[in-house]
Parts: C-alpha cells; sequence; structure tokens
C-alpha cells in the first residue's frame, strides 16, 4: 500500500479522500490546504502519490503540479477537480499529472485510478 499526500482548500474534502484511502490501507502521508504547503511536504515527504486539487489558495493545483515535477519528474499526481474544469484538467495533465477524478466522486473512482498509477 502507498504514503499518499492529499491535497484540497476543503477541509472536509481532505477527510474523505483519507477515509477511502485508510480504508483501502493506504497511509495518508500528509495533508495540505494549498499548492504551496503541497510542495513543500512533497519535498519533505517524498510520498508515493499527491492527489490534488485545481483550485486552491496561494498556489493552485496547476502550478503545484509543475513544481512538484521539478523537484521529481516521476513524480505521480492525480488531479481531482469539479465537473465543468476540463479545460483546467486538460492543463493539468500538460502540466504533468498523471490522471484526474471528477468531483463529486465515488469511492471507487478514486481508489481506480490509484491502483492505476502504483
Amino acid at each position: 500500500m502507498a504514503a499518499i499526500l492529499v491535497v484540497d482548500d476543503a477541509n472536509f474534502m481532505r477527510v474523505t479522500l483519507a477515509r477511502i484511502l485508510q480504508k483501502a490501507n493506504h497511509t495518508v502521508a500528509g495533508e495540505a490546504k494549498n499548492g504551496k504547503e503541497a510542495v513543500e511536504l512533497y519535498r519533505r515527504l517524498h510520498p508515493e502519490l499527491v492527489i490534488m486539487d485545481i483550485t486552491m489558495p496561494v498556489m493552485n493545483g496547476i502550478e503545484a503540479v509543475r513544481a512538484i515535477k521539478e523537484i521529481n519528474p516521476g513524480a505521480k499526481i492525480i488531479i481531482c477537480s469539479a465537473l465543468g474544469q476540463q479545460r483546467m484538467i486538460v492543463e493539468a495533465i500538460e502540466a504533468g499529472a498523471a490522471d484526474f477524478i471528477v468531483k463529486p466522486f465515488e469511492e471507487s473512482d478514486v481508489l481506480e485510478a490509484v491502483a492505476r498509477l502504483l
């Protein structure tokens, strides 16, 4: 099972994702509420996978994907974003994200995306 960094500005979303991941025996290596915190935690924790929102304060998910990919070009990042943000999802994939989950999501959507990357 993997050590995963969960990044979302909404606490309830971080809690929801953490519950899903822990139930599947993954470890939540850390949680961040914006892209800047995500980059700092990635640098410190070296998680196997990152699940990241796009729209966040301080630094958005796309900027954070680029910064994490500079630290580790092999970083595995899943973008988790709301319906209707297709253009931003495409931009995140172009920045280096490997997969995406559309909010609102089912538990199986999260676990299938995680399984594809691990």
